[in-house]
């Protein structure tokens, strides 16, 4: 049974998670504050944390970046801020995704669906992914229907394509890619993220598979099939 950490300060949003969570075979555990939910990690080793930013003693990204220090257990964000420097900064920190309050029971538990399948894939990371009408084999740089990536877009659509369902932030990705002095370039992913659904996806005007999050990042969407 996969064990869930439920990190809110608000009771009503605690209680709802437990229950609807827990009616769909997850343990769960529930934590009102930052230090409770360190200590609590620590002892009970979830398999996924859903972290509300805004706790009343710690501030969420420091609460991620404690947890960052010794555990890559999947991180969930749940936020109620409109600015989205403070989602940024939670992804950069180390989490894995995001949900904005309000947000609906359905959008949570197929991020909580996507993640948990991304983190009970073996330790050896796939060879080959399939995205659309491609299957990309990432040990031997090779796409099938003669496809060719310059070394930059390998580099670029490597990182999503290790990471399925994940947020990658601009900033992680252009640090990944080009170095740290290029992390406020973003006009370098929109050119290379528009070169690669070119030559990847069936529609590049309507992407299903490399897909954009406005001033937030990117992910890879793999198939539901």
């Amino acid at each position: 049974m996969t064990r869930v950490l439920v990190v809110d300060d608000e009771p009503q949003i605690l209680r709802a998670l437990r229950v609807n969570l827990a009616a769909r075979q997850y343990e769960v555990a529930v934590a009102p504050d930052g230090g409770t939910a360190l200590r609590q990690a620590a002892d009970w080793h979830p398999d996924l944390i859903i972290l509300d930013l805004g706790l009343p003693d710690l501030d969420g990204v420091e609460v991620i970046q404690g947890l960052r220090g010794w555990t890559s257990v999947p991180i969930i964000i749940l936020s109620g801020r409109s600015d989205s420097t403070d989602k940024v900064d939670a992804l950069d920190a180390g989490a894995d995704d995001y949900v904005t309050k309000p947000f609906s029971i359905d959008e949570l538990l197929a991020r909580v669906r996507a993640v948990t399948r991304r983190t009970g894939q073996p330790d050896e990371e796939a060879a080959t992914v399939r995205l659309g009408d491609h299957v990309i084999d990432l040990s031997n740089k090779t796409i099938s229907g003669g496809v060719r990536l310059t070394p930059t877009e390998w580099h670029f659509l490597e990182l999503l394509l290790r990471n399925p369902g994940k947020l990658i932030s601009q900033r992680q990705l252009l640090r990944e890619v080009w170095g740290d002095a290029y992390e406020k370039e973003t006009h370098y992913l929109r050119q290379y993220m528009a070169q690669l659904r070119r030559k990847l996806e069936r529609d590049p005007s309507h992407p299903v598979h490399l897909l954009t999050e406005p001033g937030m990042g990117y992910r890879f969407q793999p198939s539901s099939s």
